[in-house]
């Protein structure tokens, strides 16, 4: 008999609102997460204590690990730090390295991971995936998507603009990795899940499309459900492919080349994918995404980040060494220095008229 239905890989609660903070224990306690209010919480030293301080009266029984950094090292140490104990679940309270540190120790020690995001900054928040620090720079870990997933815009308007800016340019780079997904799929037979496609692709455009700006509530939600629809397609296709093309790799690029200089993610993955789709021919979405990204006060060309037009070029040159096996555009046109340097006077060319 075939099989007419899958399971998707889920959270059980997505709690997206102002004030879901406030909510906490209720929250987890109601959906049978932590009827006992035995919980792990792993936090920043920083911005961690204060919100620890609020929702501390209502977690009487939760334990707090402090995380200084987002190294694999940190994550193992918060694993081995909580055995032991009886904790129905572990609380990554905080952005994406503190939630990356509290998914891998979860993993670690056999205990679902409730992401309480602090800002939105990337799609990692509900992903499948941890990215941490190691001692040849940075890694991608395997690891259970969180079991509930809870974003408080209040607390998202209290941190920089700059984390919401770099979520939008994450968000608006799916459409440009499932344009790469479908074209492996076209010259290299590469499968593509066509559920995990759609849901990134309708988490970009609806990004792309809202004409609200970062500090709208009601775009702050949309953008907050893209970002987990981003991260829930990651696990039904069982890796990154569907937010992860061209666009990423040259972002890897600039981490690695420019270590010291790199933007944020989501700034470079906003810049990558405005070229990507410039190389592969569709000028008009370049330019809306140009368009857009401008909108949001994100960068359009390298020198927007402090980079020279050469050094980006140098980063596209080396971006598919990033991730060997991966095919892009990059992979598909391999085109020499000289002609990404053509490529990238065209494209400044093009979103400037």
């Amino acid at each position: 008999m075939p099989v007419l239905t899958r399971l998707i890989p889920s959270p059980v609660v997505v709690d997206i609102r102002a004030g879901a903070l406030d909510d906490l224990a209720g929250i987890l306690a109601d959906q049978r997460i932590s009827s006992s209010g035995r919980l792990a919480f792993a936090i920043s030293g920083g911005s961690g204590q204060k919100l620890r301080e609020k929702v501390a009266p209502a977690l009487t029984g939760a334990d707090w690990y402090e995380v200084c950094d987002g190294t694999i090292d940190s994550a193992v140490k918060l694993a081995d730090d909580m055995k032991g104990n009886r904790y129905d679940a572990v609380v990554g309270l905080g952005g994406g390295k503190i939630i990356d540190v509290a998914k891998y120790a979860a993993a670690r020690v056999g205990l679902p991971l409730v992401a309480v995001a602090t800002n939105l900054a990337h799609d990692g928040l509900c992903s499948p995936i941890s990215i941490l620090d190691n001692d040849n720079g940075r890694g991608s870990y395997g690891v259970p998507s969180p079991i509930a997933m809870v974003i408080d815009l209040d607390v998202v308007r209290e941190a920089p603009v700059r984390f919401v800016r770099s979520g939008i340019g994450d968000a608006i780079s799916n459409i440009s990795a499932i344009a790469d997904w479908e074209l492996s799929h076209r010259i290299k037979g590469e499968n593509v899940d066509g559920l995990a496609a759609a849901m990134a692709r309708t988490a970009g455009e609806s990004v792309l499309r809202h004409p609200g700006g970062v500090g709208d509530d009601e775009f702050l939600t949309v953008l907050a459900e893209a970002l987990v629809l981003s991260g829930i397609a990651m696990s039904i296709s069982g890796d990154s492919r569907p937010s992860s093309g061209a666009c990423h790799e040259i972002s890897h690029a600039f981490d690695l080349l420019y270590p010291k200089r790199a933007a944020s993610h989501g700034e470079q993955c906003g810049l990558g994918a405005a070229f990507a789709m410039h190389l592969r021919g569709a000028h008009e979405q370049a330019g809306l995404f140009a368009e857009v990204l401008r909108r949001h006060g994100l960068p359009v060309t390298p020198d927007e980040i402090g980079f020279s037009p050469d050094e980006f070029v140098r980063a596209v040159e080396y971006a598919p060494q990033t991730r060997p096996g991966r095919f892009t555009i990059l992979e598909h046109l391999d085109l020499t220095h000289d002609q990404i340097r053509d490529a990238y006077a065209d494209y400044a060319k093009t979103i400037s008229s």
